[in-house]
C-alpha cells in the first residue's frame, strides 16, 4: 500500500465545494508506488500457478529491479538530504520522510521474499529433483566432494584482505557479495576483521554436486551440472541435483584462508553504491565527460548495506563503522543474500518448468512475394504498418527495414536512434554497411542510457571508424526518440521512409517487451522526422512539427490539449473517453487534467504497469478514473494514448511516458495513429488489456492494489495469452515463412531480463 488509508473519504468534497486539486492527499508517493510494482513481480514468484522455474526466476528480477532502484531513486533522495535540500513532493512527503517508508516498505517485502523462496520455492525446487541446501545438510562423501571442488576450483580465486593500522580497509565495488570475518591470531591473542570478496563474475553463485563437476573453468555451471541429473528432468530423485551458495562454501573452507587463526564469527554482506551519472551541462567532450562519470560510479557513495540474517550486532556495528553508514542504511536479509543468482537455478535445462515458447510471426503484409524475404518498403508504399513485438517478428521487420535499405541502390540517407542496443544488433553493422556503401549514415547515439553507457561508447567508437555520422546528444537532454529515417530516390523527388516505435532497437528486449513500431511514408510524419534529426544533429531551436509531438517541447502541451477537447466534448454532451497505456505516470500537470476530465464526467482508463502517483475513486474527483497494473512473462513496455471526443477519435503511440524527465528532460515523439485498422489494432489492446482478469491489479483509493480474478462464471481473460494466441493463428495461416518459433531464452535474452528490466520505465 502506497499510502495510509481513508484519504478518500477525507477527500470527498461537499456538493457544490470547490476542490484544490493541488492536495498532498490527491498525490501517491513516487518512490513508494515504484516499491507497489516490485511487489507485484513479487507476487508473481509466490503465485503457484506460474511454472516453477518462472518463479524463481521473478525472484531474481524482483533483486535486480529493488538493486537497481537503490542505486538510482534512493542514493537520489540521499543527495536531496546531503545538500539540505528537504522540499516535499507533489505527495507531502520530505525525503527523509520517503526514505523512512522505503526502508519500512522493503523490509516487509524482504520477508516476504525470504519466505517464499524457504517455504515455498524451495520444497517444490526439491520435489523436482534441485535440492538447494547447506553444507550441514550433506552427507560426508558430498562434503568430501565438495571440499575437493572448493580446493580445485575455488580457492586459486579468492584472495583475503585483512584490517590493521598498515592495511587500510579495501574498497568494496557495488553489488559485490563479500564474507566479513572476525578472527583472533593465536600468537598475538589479537582480534582481526577480515574481507573476503565472493568471486561471482567468474564462478557460478551456486557449486552442484551430484553430478559431474565438468573441468574447473566450467566447474558448477548450472548446464553442465545437469546434464545427468534426471530429476531435473521430472523424474524420480535418485540423481537430483545438489546446490549449495558459493558464499557458503567459501564460509566453512575460511580456515584454509586464514591458517594459524581462530574464526570467531563470520557473515555475508553486500553493498550498494550511488550509480547515478552526473554530468555537467558545461561538459565541452560528452564522451570524455560520460566516460569519467562512469570512473566516478564505482566509487560512488554506499546507499544501502545487506546483511546476512545470522550476523551478531558486534559484527553489523563494525562493518557499518568501517563502511561509514547510517544503522538506518543496514539491512538485515532473512534469507539467501542477493537473489540475482537465482537466474542460475532459473536457467537449468528443465523445459517442462518454464513458460513454453513464444510464437514470433513474420507480418503478413511484409510477406508480399511467397518464397522471397520480406519486402518491407513495398509494403510501406501501400500503407502504414504496424508491428506489436513480441508477437509480430522484430528481426523480420525492424531490422530487416534497415538492411533492406543498406542493399537498395535508391537508398541516400539512413539515420537512426540508438538509446539501448544489443550487443548482437544487426543494425549497428547494417549502419556500417550502410556508410561503407558510399550511403548517408547518421546515428543519435545516446551516452548517457543508464547502466548501457559503456555499451554505447563501443557502439559509437566503431561506428565513428566506418565513417558514420554519430552525433551524441547534448548533457542536460537525453535523446530517447525511437526512429529510423530511410530516404529513398524515387522519381524526380525522394522518398521517406519512417519506422518509429514505443521501445529500443535491441532484438534481445524486443523478444520480452511489448511494443508498437509504425513504419509510415506519409509525407508529413517524414518531414517531421526529417526536421527532427537535423535539430538534433545541426544546430537551431526545435520547430512545432506538422503531426508529431516532441518533446521537451509540444508533447506535455499536445496531450493538454487532447485532455481539454474531451472535457469540452462531455460538457457538451457527446462521447468522451480517455484510455491510455504506459509504463508511469507521475506528472502532476497531466494528473490535474484528468482529475478535471473524471470531473467532468469523462471516463477515464489507465492502464500503468509501474508507478502511479493518480489516486482513483476520489468522489467527486477521481471517480470515473480506473487504474489497472498489468505485470506478467512479458514487460508491458508500449505506451498508447487514445482520446474520444465526439465522432473523432485521436490515437498515439510513443516513446514517452508521463513523467517530468519524459516531457522535460528528453527528446521523445509521439506519433499519430490514422488509419482505421490501425486504430482498431491498438484499440483492440486496449480493451483487452482492461478486461485481463489474471495478470492484472487494480488501484485502489487507498493506495492498496488488488490482483485481479475472474468472477464465478466468468472466462479467464489474459492479454498477453490472447495476443500470443492471435499471432499463432495468424502463423498458421500465413506462409511457412512467416512463423517463427522462438526457442529457449539466449544468454543475451536471460541477461536483459535479470538486470530488470520489468522495473525500467524507459
Amino acid at each position: 500500500m502506497s499510502d495510509a488509508g481513508g484519504a478518500t473519504e477525507a477527500l470527498a468534497a461537499p456538493r457544490g465545494a470547490a476542490i484544490d486539486l493541488s492536495d498532498h492527499a490527491l498525490y501517491f508517493n513516487r518512490e513508494l508506488s515504484w516499491l507497489d510494482f516490485n511487489a507485484r513481480v513479487l507476487e508473481l514468484a509466490e503465485d503457484e500457478r506460474l511454472p516453477l522455474l518462472e518463479r524463481v526466476r521473478f525472484c531474481s528480477i524482483y533483486t535486480s529491479n529493488l538493486d537497481e532502484y537503490f542505486m538510482v531513486r534512493v542514493a537520489g533522495l540521499h543527495d536531496q538530504i546531503d545538500a539540505g535540500v528537504e522540499n516535499p513532493g507533489p505527495d507531502g512527503r520530505t525525503p527523509s520522510k520517503t526514505i523512512a517508508a522505503i526502508r519500512a516498505r522493503v523490509l516487509e517485502l524482504s520477508s516476504r521474499l525470504a519466505r517464499c523462496y524457504e517455504q515455498d520455492l524451495k520444497p517444490a525446487l526439491l520435489r523436482q529433483g534441485i535440492r538447494i541446501t547447506s553444507i550441514a545438510e550433506l552427507s560426508e562423501s558430498e562434503r568430501a566432494q565438495l571440499s575437493e571442488h572448493f580446493h580445485r576450483a575455488i580457492f586459486p580465486a579468492l584472495t583475503p584482505l585483512a584490517v590493521a593500522p598498515a592495511r587500510p580497509f579495501p574498497y568494496i565495488s557495488n553489488l559485490s557479495l563479500s564474507l566479513a570475518v572476525l578472527l583472533r591470531d593465536q600468537a598475538s591473542d589479537q582480534t582481526i576483521f577480515a574481507r573476503v570478496k565472493v568471486p561471482t563474475e567468474n564462478l557460478p553463485r551456486f557449486v552442484a554436486i551430484g553430478a559431474d563437476l565438468g573441468p574447473a573453468e566450467d566447474a558448477g555451471s548450472a548446464e553442465s551440472a545437469t546434464a545427468g541429473a534426471s530429476a531435473a528432468r521430472g523424474e524420480e530423485s535418485e540423481g537430483a541435483l545438489t546446490l549449495v551458495a558459493l558464499e557458503e562454501v567459501i564460509a566453512h573452507h575460511l580456515d584454509a584462508l586464514f591458517p594459524g587463526t581462530e574464526i570467531l564469527e563470520c557473515c555475508c554482506f553486500r553493498v550498494t553504491r550511488d550509480a547515478d551519472l552526473e554530468v555537467s551541462e558545461d561538459a565541452a567532450d560528452l564522451l570524455q565527460a560520460v566516460e569519467d562519470e562512469l570512473r566516478r560510479r564505482r566509487f560512488g557513495e554506499i546507499v544501502r548495506v545487506e546483511v546476512g540474517a545470522g550476523c551478531s550486532e558486534r559484527l553489523r556495528s563494525e562493518l557499518a563503522t568501517l563502511l561509514k553508514v547510517a544503522e538506518s542504511d543496514v539491512y538485515s536479509i532473512p534469507s539467501l543474500l542477493d537473489m540475482r543468482g537465482l537466474d542460475q537455478v532459473a536457467r537449468l535445462p528443465a523445459p517442462q518448468l518454464r513458460f513454453p515458447p513464444l510464437a514470433s510471426v513474420t507480418h503478413p503484409r511484409l510477406l508480399r512475394h511467397e518464397g522471397r524475404r520480406p519486402d518491407v518498403l513495398g509494403a510501406m508504399r501501400d500503407g502504414d504498418l504496424l508491428v506489436h513485438h513480441p508477437y509480430d517478428s522484430f528481426a523480420t521487420s525492424v531490422e530487416r527495414f534497415v538492411e533492406q535499405a543498406v542493399a537498395d541502390p535508391d537508398v541516400l540517407a539512413i539515420k537512426q536512434t540508438l538509446y539501448r542496443t544489443s550487443d548482437d544488433s544487426r543494425l549497428v553493422p547494417a549502419l556500417i554497411e550502410a556508410a561503407e556503401a558510399g550511403k548517408q549514415a547518421v546515428a543519435l547515439v545516446e551516452l548517457q542510457a543508464r547502466f548501457d553507457e559503456r555499451r554505447n561508447i563501443r557502439w559509437a567508437r566503431a561506428l565513428e571508424e566506418a565513417g558514420v555520422h554519430v552525433v551524441y546528444g547534448q548533457p542536460q537532454l537525453k535523446t530517447h526518440v525511437k526512429c529510423v529515417l530511410v530516404v529513398r530516390r524515387e522519381g524526380t523527388g525522394v522518398r521517406n521512409y519512417v519506422h518509429i516505435g514505443t521501445g529500443n532497437y535491441n532484438s534481445a528486449t524486443a523478444r520480452l517487451y511489448t511494443d508498437f513500431g509504425l513504419f509510415t511514408t506519409d509525407e508529413q510524419i517524414g518531414a517531421d522526422i526529417a526536421e527532427m534529426f537535423n535539430y538534433l544533429t545541426g544546430y537551431g531551436h526545435p520547430l512545432r512539427y506538422r503531426r508529431i509531438l516532441s518533446a521537451p517541447e509540444h508533447l506535455r502541451e499536445g496531450m493538454l490539449e487532447e485532455i481539454g477537447r474531451t472535457i469540452a466534448a462531455a460538457r457538451a454532451g457527446k462521447r468522451a473517453r480517455i484510455a491510455m497505456k504506459m509504463n508511469a505516470l507521475v506528472d502532476v500537470p497531466c494528473i490535474r487534467a484528468l482529475y478535471e476530465a473524471s470531473q467532468a464526467g469523462v471516463r477515464v482508463d489507465l492502464n500503468v504497469r509501474g508507478i502511479c502517483c493518480l489516486r482513483p475513486g476520489v468522489e467527486g474527483i477521481s471517480e470515473n478514473i480506473r487504474v489497472v497494473s498489468i505485470v506478467g512473462r512479458l514487460l508491458e513496455h508500449s505506451r498508447i494514448y487514445l482520446f474520444e471526443h465526439g465522432e473523432d477519435c485521436t490515437l498515439y503511440i510513443a516513446s514517452a511516458d508521463l513523467m517530468p524527465r519524459n516531457l522535460d528532460h528528453r527528446v521523445e515523439v509521439a506519433v499519430p495513429i490514422a488509419a482505421p485498422e490501425l486504430q482498431a489494432q491498438l484499440i483492440d489492446t486496449l480493451q483487452r488489456g482492461f478486461a485481463d482478469n489474471t495478470s492484472s491489479w487494480e488501484l485502489g483509493g487507498d493506495g492498496s492494489w488488488r490482483r485481479l480474478a475472474p468472477a464465478p462464471g466468468e472466462p479467464e481473460r489474459s492479454l498477453q495469452a490472447e495476443l500470443a494466441a492471435n499471432h499463432a493463428r495468424m502463423a498458421a495461416e500465413s506462409p511457412p515463412a512467416a512463423a517463427l518459433m522462438r526457442s529457449e531464452p539466449t544468454a543475451a535474452e536471460l541477461s536483459i531480463e535479470r538486470r530488470a528490466r520489468p522495473a525500467r520505465a524507459e
